[in-house]
């Protein structure tokens, strides 16, 4: 088996197309659901996961960022705040999340994790045609999860499996070079205008403001140090694609690092709307990621003010 982390995340799904879960017509298609937009491994696995097993066999998919109608739904993924396995509600994004597999793995889990831990045993027995209580399904258990859930950077060396690899890559290699042409390098005279102009939006010349969401996080860096600018940029506003709201993300130490310059305040981290804007002082507020490298309003000015108040906050923290 090979195991690609780049090409599982564009994959999965469609590889998952090759197996399908039997559904019976007799039943109401149970419902799953996930967030909607850009999506990840995680997320995709779980779902397809949830499918094999016998309870969610068939289900239906519902990606939606609607909270009355994920709370509808048999069961959640990745989204939603809340890990309760007896209502089938698998996010591990919370604050407080430290869920980690068991047999001595230390790493937390992804909602892949968390529904391979359930749902595991149950799968690799139906794959197999093997009783749940068969040595080989609980051998294949932990070895399972450590060689594929927990970590899918593992190439093997078969023949056969290295031309699949090659394929693989190759087409990876390809996407890679339209993706460049196509985005990265239009997008490089929209940073270039967003950084000449960046005292315009604080005078701190530190938070840069982009009017249409593009890459610009390795653009960024070179731009930096081409035009010499002292001090660097730490965090960017830009448009969501999915709303109308507005992102503002911390920008990294390097291009190939995924620590935050200045990351936002600690206390705001994992909370969302409400409580977050509370706690900010600043009205808007949708959410701040739990490792404070991004967050969101639903404004720009409330953007900018959540950028502003973390330059000051970082300062104060020295």
């Amino acid at each position: 088996m090979v195991k690609l982390p780049g090409l599982w995340q564009k994959r999965l799904l469609v590889l998952g197309h090759g197996i399908q879960a039997p559904s019976f017509s007799t039943h109401v298609a149970k419902r799953v659901g996930t967030h909607s937009g850009t999506f990840h491994c995680d997320e995709a696995l779980a779902c397809f996961m949830l499918r094999l097993s016998k309870h969610f066999s068939g289900a239906d998919i519902v990606r939606t960022r609607d909270w009355k109608l994920l709370n509808s739904l048999d069961a959640v993924v990745d989204v939603g705040g809340v890990y309760d396995p007896l209502r089938h509600r698998y996010d591990h994004h919370q604050r407080n999340f430290n869920q980690v597999f068991g047999y001595g793995f230390t790493t937390k889990l992804s909602s892949a994790g968390l529904v391979y831990k359930h749902f595991g045993l149950e799968i690799i027995a139906k794959v197999l045609e093997l009783d749940e209580a068969h040595p080989h399904v609980h051998h294949l258990y932990p070895a399972i999860y450590r060689n594929f859930v927990e970590a899918i950077d593992a190439v093997d060396n078969e023949n056969e499996a290295f031309h699949q690899a090659m394929a693989l890559a190759g087409g990876e290699f390809l996407e890679n070079v339209n993706y460049y042409a196509k985005s990265w390098l239009p997008a490089r005279s929209i940073v270039m205008e967003c950084l000449a102009a960046r005292e315009t939006v604080d005078s701190s010349g530190e938070i840069i403001k982009l009017n249409q969401s593009c890459p610009w996080k390795l653009n960024i860096h070179e731009f930096e140090e081409e035009m010499k600018i002292s001090p660097s940029i730490k965090y960017v506003l830009y448009p969501d694609d999915r709303s109308e709201n507005w992102r503002l993300q911390a920008v990294a130490v390097s291009p190939v690092r995924f620590e935050s310059r200045k990351p936002l305040p600690y206390l705001w981290r994992g909370l969302e709307n409400d409580k977050l804007s509370e706690v900010a002082g600043i009205p808007g507020c949708t959410f701040v990621h739990m490792n404070g490298f991004i967050g969101g309003n639903r404004s720009y000015d409330g953007a900018l003010a959540m950028a502003r108040a973390s330059l000051k906050a970082q300062a104060m923290e020295g």
